[in-house]
């Protein structure tokens, strides 16, 4: 059962989150309200998945990512947000967060979302991927696609990768296995000393990445 730790400072959408992951078989086993106490209450109960929102009063789940993902390589935040604008979404990305979800979402994408982002994979609401090779396009004007020791494939993988999609619709999309994809991710995390996905998107925007 995936543990999940939802973060959010408006109780009754907090406790709706929770009902609706616990019915959908997810283990809740911890809720916050701020920066501080999401981090605490991280540490001491390890979920593997944060659902964080950005706005926490007077804090930031900016802030609470990076202190989390830091503290706990192995547990990785979902950004729960009712913004869509591309500096928040960069800005979580950055700071750890493994993907993105806009609050319009549907329970039925939320779910699989959070699974995903159990999984490793890097998730994220429609139309932000696109936000995203926006900033690997600005980025590539100033510092140049070098990804050193990767192979062509093993690049276009990790861009692949980058805009959120399954190692099942890589290999449908490079007409490969789904086990051939999944050895050229695990040697892109090898060469690169990555850890998981949510790093390789980090990778991604860190390097002017390009489509």
């Amino acid at each position: 059962m995936i543990r999940v730790m939802i973060v959010d400072d408006h109780p009754m959408w907090r406790e709706g989150v929770a009902r609706d992951l616990g019915g959908r078989g997810y283990d809740v086993c911890a809720t916050a309200a701020d920066v501080a106490s999401a981090v605490k209450i991280a540490l001491a109960t390890r979920p593997d998945v944060v659902v964080m929102d950005l706005q926490l009063g007077a804090g930031s789940g900016v802030d609470a990512t990076r202190e989390i993902t830091t503290a706990l390589p192995d547990t990785r935040v979902l950004v729960l947000s009712a913004s869509a604008e591309q500096d928040d979404v960069l800005a979580a990305v950055k700071n750890g967060a493994s993907g993105y979800l806009v609050k319009s979402a549907s329970l039925d994408e939320f779910d699989d979302a959070v699974r995903r982002t159990a999984e490793g994979d890097a998730v994220f609401s429609a139309g932000l991927a696109g936000l995203l090779l926006g900033e690997y396009r600005r980025l590539d004007a100033t510092t140049g696609p070098e990804v050193p020791h990767l192979t062509d494939r093993e690049t276009e993988v990790l861009r692949l990768v980058a805009r959120g999609l399954t190692a099942k619709q890589i290999a449908t999309r490079l007409v490969l296995s789904h086990r051939t994809v999944e050895n050229h991710v695990q040697n892109t995390l090898r060469k690169l000393q990555l850890h998981n996905r949510a790093e390789l998107v980090r990778y991604a925007i860190e390097n002017g990445l390009d489509e």
